[in-house]
């Protein structure tokens, strides 16, 4: 039972690392799914300090995923229709790849800024916004992801090997 826990809690690292990029997927809630199953098994005994960190962190982080984007089309300049935008091209950005996803809050944010009425200059700023705001959730995702996946690898293969 304790190897099935470890590669189901493998899955859910490779999974959630992933959903960093994907907006659909959950990254660090999956990756603290990962934690949590090594922590059950009977050989893995992780502390529960790190549980808790680790838990306020993906709370924190998934919060904070939903309002920078949009702390950040507002600092530059955006309005509802960009932040609309910006989600819009997100989704739409997955059906074309990874430029797709790095391009598409962009352009959707400049789009939906445009047919609020804003002319160049400034849809540009409010795509610049939510560009940056995007950026910015994905790095804090990846940046918790990594740190679970870390502790993953550190008390597994410790026990393991």
């Amino acid at each position: 039972m304790d190897i099935f826990l470890v590669i189901l809690g493998l899955a859910f690292i490779i999974v959630g690392i992933s959903g960093c990029f994907l907006p659909v997927v959950p990254g660090p809630p999956l990756c603290f799914l990962g934690l949590l199953l090594i922590h059950f098994t009977n050989k893995i005994d992780l502390p529960q300090s790190l549980l808790w960190t680790m838990g306020a962190i993906t709370l924190a982080v998934t919060l904070l995923d939903y309002i920078v984007p949009i702390w950040g089309t507002r600092r530059f300049g955006g309005t509802k229709r960009g932040v609309t935008g910006a989600t819009i091209g997100v989704i739409a950005g997955l059906f074309i790849g990874p430029w797709g996803i790095i391009l598409g809050p962009f352009a959707g944010a400049v789009l939906g800024e445009m047919t609020g009425g804003r002319q160049g200059k400034e849809a540009f700023k409010a795509g610049i916004g939510s560009f940056v705001g995007f950026l910015t959730g994905v790095g804090l995702k990846l940046m918790a992801s990594i740190v679970m996946a870390f502790y993953f690898f550190k008390y597994t293969i410790s026990v393991l090997f």
